[in-house]
Order: structure tokens, then sequence, then C-alpha cells
């Protein structure tokens, strides 16, 4: 068979030939059960499949697989699927944004030595999606992605909760001894009731539009509950469209464009999303050879509002927003600002794909002019502490905060703070700024979402519920709070982060894009000066293993801590190239 260029197959130098290698790989196929009519001649769509029970966001894409070889055999085409590496925030210790260049590489080197044409990704918890993205997009298949959903709301108590936006503020009102230990246990099985992932505008949410956004997943599927049979039906009618891909042979860097990058960045901005999505879109983009710098992001918040009423920055979550309308509704709003002729997987324009799209609830998916910020949820800062950037999920902060000028407490690392954060004798008040080092890409390890550090119990004690708190390190997007991130370099190579110490004053300033740390300049050289013939910061390097290559090799945060040789992309081999196999 040929695609619409007349190109045969890429498959067809598997499974075409009548030698031993032909021979061979048939029989692959019908040892499994497959009589030979059933992939002869036929687009092979691989399935790439990251099911796992450890990673509970990912462990109903069993059911969703079957739903998208459904899809495939109706169109004409062949499933073949096969695992992926899968993350998960819950289990993977020390942090799943450690091994999520791991995933993307995996899936990048399956899909160029699989025998398919095409290949549909399955993903849903936050780290899964990103990675598949990146591996997609550097192999350059053509390629499509499904998330298996959001879950549905949780109910506690008459209360609508979403994950784990309400278990963070009840934890703080258990430390705070306004709840009970078993009233916060008694809301473990009601918040976590379906399959999907979190379904608040955490991370995973983010990314989810973001794949609608960038035109890598058909209209709609962004927001369909993982427990809703529609999500079923999406699947099947994307396992069509991959085949139709396929004959078409539209492979991603048509789609991922700069255009559409930008798109998808106002979208992440509109929807007061996660800032983790900020590094993952900008290694996707680094991918597929597209430069996303820290500038671009600030020029493009002054330009889109937040219009997405969803915890944590507003009061509704993913299930509301799905019956409000969903990403289509949610982009007809700011289509005004986007890329209106960028593709979708379908063949359509965004233009095209969202021109029928009604909005059926306004106080979720908000009108422009009645938004919920006026400009984007995040800020990019800059200044003495951060030469290189670091971000601020203004939309989710405390609008008190977020001009501040406090005395900083400092915790060396996570470890740290966990051990003295709840020290009575701990020396700190509500104005102070909380800081936290080594916990960024190398000093983690793994960049951890340790950002959203707790407040000390006796200022929760107080009444008080939040603080200027600063580090290297990343924050759920599911998280809340006026808290800086990511902020670079970070302290294990000797940003300066590493040089701030107790009693120094830092100012931040949300609104001009700035943070400093207020010490002379002689002071700091004093103190670089001591760092550098420390042993104390001298890191371990691992001489094996993947930690070996992690620690070489990762970027940080303002390149999407992506490893310096995976970036760009290498296109599979095509038949002609692939006749000597």
């Amino acid at each position: 068979m040929t695609n619409s260029n007349g190109k045969v197959l890429r498959s067809e130098a598997w499974f075409g030939p009548r030698d031993l290698e032909g021979f061979l790989h048939r029989s692959g196929l019908k040892n499994q059960g497959w009589d030979e009519d059933s992939f002869a001649g036929k687009p092979v769509i691989g399935i790439a499949n990251s099911w796992s029970e450890a990673t509970h966001c990912n462990a109903h894409l069993r059911v969703i697989a079957e739903h998208v070889k459904r899809g495939v055999i109706a169109a004409g085409g062949f499933p073949l699927e096969f695992p992926t590496i899968s993350l998960g925030e819950f289990f993977l210790t020390p942090t799943s944004m450690l091994y999520r260049n791991l995933m993307a590489m995996d899936v990048e080197e399956m899909i160029r030595g699989l025998p398919i044409d095409g290949v549909v990704l399955l993903s849903n918890c936050d780290k899964t999606t990103p990675a598949m993205l990146m591996g997609a997009a550097s192999a350059d298949l053509p390629a499509i992605i499904v998330t298996g959903g959001p879950q549905l709301k949780g109910n506690w108590r008459g209360e609508e909760l979403g994950s784990c936006t309400d278990c963070r503020r009840y934890w703080s009102e258990l430390r705070a001894g306004t709840i009970t230990q078993a009233e916060y246990d008694s809301m473990e099985e009601a918040i976590y009731r379906s399959p999907g992932h979190c379904m608040v505008m955490g991370t995973a949410s983010t990314m989810s539009v973001i794949c609608e956004a960038l035109g890598m997943t058909p209209p709609g599927g962004a927001a369909i509950p993982g427990a809703d049979s529609r999500r079923r039906v999406f699947a099947e009618r994307a396992g069509a469209t991959a085949v139709d891909l396929v004959r078409r042979n539209t492979r991603p860097s048509e789609l991922l464009t700069e255009e559409a990058f930008e798109n998808a960045a106002l979208s992440l901005l509109a929807l007061g999303g996660s800032t983790n999505a900020i590094i993952h879109l900008t290694a996707i983009a680094g991918r597929a050879g597209i430069d996303l710098p820290l500038a671009k992001w600030e020029e493009l918040s002054d330009r889109v509002p937040v219009i997405a009423n969803l915890k944590p920055s507003g009061k509704y979550l993913m299930e509301d927003f799905f019956y409000a309308g969903g990403a289509p509704a949610f982009f007809k709003k700011i289509l005004h600002l986007l890329n209106q002729d960028c593709v979708n997987v379908n063949g359509k324009t965004l233009a095209q794909n969202v021109g029928d799209a009604e909005c059926h609830n306004d106080d979720v998916i908000l009108d422009p002019g009645h938004a919920l910020y006026p400009d984007g949820g995040i800020s990019i800062l800059k200044g003495t502490l951060a030469p290189d950037g670091a971000v601020i999920k203004r939309s989710a902060a405390s609008s008190d905060l977020l001009q501040h000028t406090g005395r900083a407490v400092v915790f060396s690392s996570p470890a740290d703070l966990h051990r003295r954060i709840d020290d009575p004798d701990l020396d700190v008040t509500e104005n102070d700024i909380l800081v936290m080092q080594d916990a960024g890409p190398i000093g983690g390890p793994g960049m951890p979402e340790a950002g959203f550090m707790p407040l000390p119990r006796k200022i929760l004690e107080q009444g008080v519920r939040d603080m200027v708190r600063i580090s290297d390190a990343r924050m759920s997007g599911t998280a809340f709070g006026t808290v800086v991130l990511h902020v670079a370099p970070e302290s294990a190579i000797g940003g300066p982060l590493a040089l701030v110490r107790d009693g120094d004053m830092i100012s931040l300033d949300a609104d001009g894009g700035r943070l400093d740390l207020l010490v002379d300049d002689d002071e700091l050289r004093r103190r670089r000066a001591d760092l550098e013939s420390s042993e104390a910061v001298t890191h371990m390097q691992p001489e094996r293993g993947y930690m070996h290559v992690y620690n070489r090799h990762v970027m940080q945060a303002q390149h999407g801590c992506d490893f310096d040789f995976a970036v760009g992309r290498t296109p599979v081999a095509t038949h002609v190239e692939m006749e000597g196999h």
C-alpha cells in the first residue's frame, strides 16, 4: 500500500518481502493469532501505551487501547500495541520528572525501531504526556496523542473537591489543628473516586489542553472525564484518525510549528495552567527545533487574560469545564489571540474546528471582558536572585504578597525543610520569606515538586495560610500560594540561590518581573569564595547507569530540563532507506 504521496508504507519493509526476513516478521504476528489478511498491505498503527498500576492516572489505559484498536481496524489499518515506561508522581521516587527524558527516549526509539507507519500515544499523568510528545516530535513519524481524561469531581461532606488542591488545603488545616486526623483520612476515598488524572487545572489538565492547542489530539478530547463513555468513543475515533494521518503522510513537524507553540503558550496562560507546563512545552519545542525562551512567555503573558475559572486559581473542576464546552469553547473565546490557521491531526484548521463550538456555562469559561485575572496567570521573574529566570503562578497567589520584601528563612534542602519546618523554635514570622535550596534539576535530583513548601505549624496556628516561598524546585500544578519556582541557575551549580543566608532581605515584585537578593556585592563575593572552597557543595557524580547520563547532560529549567544531546529531531527512515533491513 502507498500513502497520498505514492510512497510505499514503511511497514512493508517488514511484512512485504517474500524472503526469510519477511517470513519471520509475518510469523511473529500469525503466532499471536492474526491472519495475514489482517495486516498485509495495511497501515500499521503503533499504540504506545503507558498503562501501569504504578501510575494510577494511567491505570485505565488498557481499556482505552482496545477502543483505539477498534478505530484502527474499522479504518482499514492494523494496530500493534506496545508498552512504554510510565511515570507517576505518587509512587515513583525521588520524582517522576527525573525520568521524563528517559521515557521520551524510550518512546522515540520504539517509534523508530518498530514496524509501524504511525503511532497513537496513550498518556495521562503529567510527565507521560510531555515525554510522549517529545519522543514523537524527535522521531517525526505520523503521530496522534490520546490522553485518559480527568477524574470525576470529588465529593466530601457535600463539598466538591479537586485533587490534590483540596487535599493540600485540608492538610494545612490538619497541621493547624482545625480538623482531626480521622476527618482528614475520611477524605481519601471521597476525592480520588474514578479513573483519570487530577481534575483541577494541574499539570495533567494543562498538558491535555496543550495537546489540543498544538493540534496533536483531535478536537474535544482534552477534558472528557476518564470514566465517561465518550472518552472511549473519542479513542476509537482517534484510532481511525491515525490511519488517515498515515494516508496523508502528515507528520508532527507539519503540526508543531512556531505558531502552534505560540497557541499552546497562550492557552496555558489563559487557563491559569501549571508552571510545570512551561518546562514541558519548552522541551517539546526544542525537540521540534523551535526556541521558546522565557522572554516569549513575558511577551505573551501581557496579551491574554485568565478565563478558565478552575481550581487552583478559580472554583470549578475539569468535569465542569467539559460540560461547559471543553477546549473548543475555551479556544473560541480567545480565538482572536490565536493563530487560527494552525492545522490539527484531523486535517482542519483551528478556526474550522472551533467554528461551531458553544460555551454552555460562562462562569466556568469566562468571557475575556470578565476574566478571572486580567493578564496571563504566570509571570516570569528575573533579577539578582534569578539571573536566568524564575516563575510564579500569580493567578493562584495572594495579591497582597505579589510585591513583598522580607527576611529570608533558609533551608538547605527539602530534607532540611522537612526536618525543621515545625520546630517551635524556628525563627520565623508571617512576613518572612521561606527559601529552599538544592532542589533543582541536578540538586534534587530531578527537580522534585517540593516548591510548595508547607508553612511552619506555628504560623498556621496564627491563622496565616500563605507566605512567599522561593526555590529552584517545581510545584505540583494542583498547588497554590505565593510560590516562586524554577530559580535559575539552580543552587547546586552555584546559582545565587546558593548564596542566600538566614536574615538576608529579598524583594519580590511580580508586577515588575523582579526577584532580587538585597545583599551587597562584596558580601556575595565572599560567600561565593567560601562556597567554591567548601566540599559541602560537591554533588556526587554517579559512575554508571541513568544518573551518570542525567547529571552530565540535563539542562536548566529555562531550557526545558531536556538532555542537551536529545534536542531536535531525526525523522525515522523511509521504506527506500530501509531496503537493507
